[in-house]
């Protein structure tokens, strides 16, 4: 019997999509899970496709089934499965067979492992995989890290599988040990803010206006033909749009407003505050989630204070307003994830590619949108620089900057939340500030605790005449 070109370990929703789009794509695999009725059930349901896959039992029959040197794909959960299935795994293959995490690691795992993966001797990549189940089926955006011919030994298969941008692969290697990871928690960082900021202007037009869930559908449904053409935009028209069958009212009234999450945006803050690398939105983002979560205790302030007032009376706000708090509010918040990527680049000697990692989230991916490419252009220009000075988007921020502030100043003044979009305007105005106010900080820091400040006017490290402490 012939032996597969691949193998996947781990049938879940995210496993079992992703081994159908590679034998969609003409490649033999080989498939394992732990659980078995799950294997044989997968089997079943492969239809046209099921003689591209080779369904195992066991994992000594799965490693048997794969040609040599092997390449194995694990989508099993994060943590400490990962490791298992890495243990149970690596004494039946040989030294030149390639584990290839594609599960939603954290990269400093990711690191570890490759770092233990070279001590071995044995090949090891850690890539990330974005688009959800659609994108596993018909194509994700794909970020490979780890070394470079562990990834360009199977390329051809990742590119194939890729989603497709006008025929370019959304698919290419990042850099060595966790970059893959890495660059994919960014994603999901930037994922949970531009999904952040679009349910505050949701907020701001149904609790503000009085706007109907279709109302906003055909608010979202105008956006998404203009410059927020997106995924995320075009979803939320979608879901805006859609009735509930056993109700009949609209979707979005009848969810419980409690908002779940898998982690990866956390990680991008936690390492964000690690590399000095300010990102408020995606932090405010996070934070949101977190209070979404809690809603007995926001029940109760309700009860015990009231509710925030809402209705904007004569201070009503355009669509074309809320369109550009959108607009600017998503070129500041890509400008902190891009800076987060550079300076995780310098610290882990990654050298990522940031004009591919622009091209790469055009298609597939869940924050996929048609500013990307532009985003990509300017990258290229200037790969280091922060996106909002880059001229076409400085030009949309002076267009739109406007708009920002008069949603955030009038959501707050009605008690409106609007945390990642307040966060963005607030960065825009500290990255135009030539003189902040740090000077009244380093003043206290040396008050206090004598640690010195600059001075204006003369070079080295200066103490004030309030002596070295109090």
């Amino acid at each position: 019997m012939a032996k597969s070109e691949i193998g996947l370990i781990g049938l879940g929703t995210m496993g079992a999509m992703l081994a159908l789009n590679i034998a969609e794509k003409g490649f033999a695999i080989s498939v394992f899970n732990r659980t078995t009725a799950k294997t044989s059930e997968f089997f079943a349901e492969a239809g046209e496709l099921a003689p591209k896959i080779t369904p195992t039992m066991s994992l000594e029959d799965f490693v048997e089934s794969i040609e040599q040197p092997r390449n194995i794909i694990l989508m099993v959960p994060a943590g400490a499965p990962v490791d298992e299935q890495i243990a149970a795994l690596r004494p039946l293959l040989g030294p030149d067979d390639l584990i290839i995490d594609a599960g939603n690691a954290n990269f400093r795992d990711t690191q570890s492992r490759a770092e233990q993966a070279e001590a071995d001797g044995v090949p090891y990549l850690g890539i990330g995989v974005s688009g959800g189940e659609e994108g596993a089926r018909h194509g994700p955006s794909i970020m490979g890290g780890g070394r470079q011919e562990a990834w360009d030994r199977v390329a051809h298969i990742l590119t194939a599988i890729s989603a497709k941008y006008e025929d370019t692969a959304c698919a290419t290697w990042m850099g060595e040990g966790g970059a893959g990871h890495f660059v994919k928690a960014v994603h999901n960082g930037i994922e949970y803010a531009d999904m952040q900021m679009i349910a505050e202007i949701y907020g701001i037009m149904r609790d503000g206006q009085g706007a109907s869930a279709s109302d906003c559908a055909e608010i979202f449904q105008t956006w998404n033909k203009g410059t927020l053409q997106s995924y995320l935009i075009e979803i939320s028209g979608e879901v805006a749009k859609a009735t509930d069958p056993a109700t009949g009212q609209p979707v979005l009234d009848i969810i419980l407003d409690r908002a779940g999450q898998k982690g990866t945006g956390r990680w991008t803050v936690i390492e964000a505050q690690h590399l000095g690398a300010p990102v408020p939105v995606i932090e405010a983002a996070v934070a949101a989630r977190n209070l979404s979560a809690m809603k007995a205790e926001r029940v109760r302030g309700e009860t015990t204070f009231g509710a925030a007032p809402s209705a904007l009376g004569k201070h009503t706000l355009s669509a074309d307003e809320l369109e550009q708090a959108l607009i600017a509010g998503k070129i500041m918040c890509y400008a902190q994830g891009f800076h987060l990527l550079n300076n995780a680049s310098v610290e882990f000697g990654w050298d990522l590619p940031m004009p591919e990692i622009a091209r790469v989230w055009r298609e597939g991916c869940i924050i996929r949108s048609s500013m990307l490419n532009d985003m990509a252009e300017a990258l290229t220009a200037a790969p280091k620089d922060n996106l909002m000075f880059a001229p076409f988007f400085a030009k949309l921020i002076e267009e739109n900057a406007g708009g920002l502030r008069k949603v955030v100043s009038t959501a707050l003044a009605h008690g409106l939340q609007v945390p990642a979009l307040a966060a963005g305007l607030s960065y825009f105005d500290a990255m135009r500030t030539g003189r902040s106010t740090a000077n009244m900080i380093q003043a206290q820091r040396d008050f206090f605790g004598a640690h010195s400040f600059e001075r204006v006017d003369q070079d080295g490290a200066h103490h004030g005449p309030w002596g070295s402490g109090a």
